[in-house]
């Protein structure tokens, strides 16, 4: 029962980015900033960090999997959000191995997934016609909205996740040296 945890709880946060907007006050929906709820990844930098051994990929398994699931449900292209998706939490996982995990690096390598992530989603957009905003715009409206939301997200997941997740990781891949 407990292998199905993270896949329920990815899903959870799937479905809760459709509604995340909503929760928000009309006065920041209306305003010329636009938050991008990352929810989905946020999870994914905690299983990147805190549930991985050196030698397994769950969590780039994982994006992959609920990258192609944002891109069917809430996006016209397939692949966008896989892509970025999978090669943020790859990066992420990288860096993880030179970082302890703690508060300060679960921060720090959030908030460089969250602004790679997203910077190639923008970037793709971009080239495929999607997105016709000025880098200015995107960085002061788009990105920077988007981040400080996800990090306070993530902020908000601490407490809740990082020793379950921990946990969960040092009972399910005991004695496994691969994917």
């Amino acid at each position: 029962m407990k292998r199905l945890y993270l896949p329920l709880i990815l899903f959870l946060f799937l479905v809760l980015e459709g509604v995340a907007l909503e929760l928000l006050p009309d006065n920041l929906i209306k305003s010329d900033w636009f938050f991008v709820p990352h929810w989905v990844f946020v999870f994914l930098v905690y299983l990147a960090i805190f549930y991985e051994r050196e030698n397994t990929y769950h969590s780039v398994i994982y994006a992959l999997v609920f990258g192609l699931l944002i891109d069917i449900v809430y996006t016209g292209i397939l692949g966008i959000y896989m892509f970025s998706y999978g090669i943020a939490i790859y990066i992420i996982h990288g860096l993880r191995k030179i970082l302890h995990g703690n508060i300060y690096v679960t921060i720090l390598l959030g908030l460089i997934g969250i602004a790679l992530s997203d910077i190639s989603i923008n970037i793709i957009f971009s080239l495929v016609g999607m997105s016709e905003i000025l880098w200015e715009d995107y960085f002061s409206n788009r990105l920077l909205p988007t981040v400080i939301s996800n990090l306070v997200f993530l902020l908000i997941l601490y407490p809740i996740f990082a020793k379950r997740i921990s946990r969960w990781g040092r009972e399910q891949l005991a004695g496994r040296n691969t994917i």
